[in-house]
């Protein structure tokens, strides 16, 4: 198996503002291993949304290549871009993105009913799921039933059910008081101590020293990439 989850090879994206072109990634290259955990950082307007959304399969390189997985996604139309984003990805929000009027299991379930998963099938890895994040206890409570720490431990259980090839997260605990934050980061230290892939993207140095390694973008470049600093939980 292939060491290396992404590759991302002189990629650029640019962007038509009317009749202004805004250069959103200037020829950025970097890879990610299986079982890394990565925090992609910079200023407003340095690209890592941009950066994340590539990433993600929500957005093309305009030029440049991207491996996920060993797969050129950069190639691949809307429907193969899915179907990747499906399988290969876990996202994780800084807004939960939860269906208010579900409960956690069927929350968690989503991605297995997008895929044509029977729902017996659906139900038992989505409590496997939640089991993982804690939250066994909690499978047929609702959003506003639940804390925010809580509702962001369904958004990932909703990531992990598709066992992806990485997790990403976008300001995964921006919507957090500090206590909460710091229960999530510690769950995605015990997922990167089994083994997971993770990407986070956030402005806070704080945060970013939960992960290894740190990518720092400003000006759609890739300014400095190494060691986070600090000692993972």
């Amino acid at each position: 198996m292939n060491d290396i989850a992404i590759d991302i090879r002189d990629v650029t994206r640019t962007y038509k503002m009317g009749e202004v072109e805004v250069h959103a990634l200037r020829g950025v290259s970097f890879t990610v291993q299986r079982g890394e955990y990565v925090a992609i950082m910079g200023p407003s307007g340095s690209g890592k949304s941009t950066m994340m959304n590539v990433i993600g399969c929500l957005d093309r390189p305009s030029t440049g290549t991207y491996l996920l997985d060993g797969i050129d996604v950069s190639k691949l139309d809307d429907n193969q871009l899915a179907e990747i984003r499906l399988k290969k990805l876990g996202f994780i929000f800084q807004g939960f993105n939860l269906l208010a009027r579900t409960d956690a299991i069927k929350n968690v379930g989503l991605p297995l009913f997008y895929a044509g998963l029977p729902a017996r099938v659906r139900n038992e890895r989505a409590i496997a799921a939640l089991t993982t994040v804690g939250l066994g206890d909690r499978t047929h409570h609702k959003p506003n039933e639940l804390s925010g720490g809580q509702q962001q431990r369904v958004a990932i259980a909703r990531a992990l059910i598709n066992d992806p090839t990485v997790l990403l997260a976008d300001e995964p605990t921006g919507n957090l008081d500090t206590a909460t934050s710091a229960d999530v980061l510690a769950l995605f230290s015990s997922l990167h101590a089994e083994g997971r892939t993770i990407i986070m993207v956030t402005h806070d140095e704080e945060i970013a020293g939960n992960a290894a390694r740190v990518i720092r973008l400003r000006d759609g470049l890739v300014v400095s990439d190494g060691p986070s600093g600090q000692k993972i939980a």
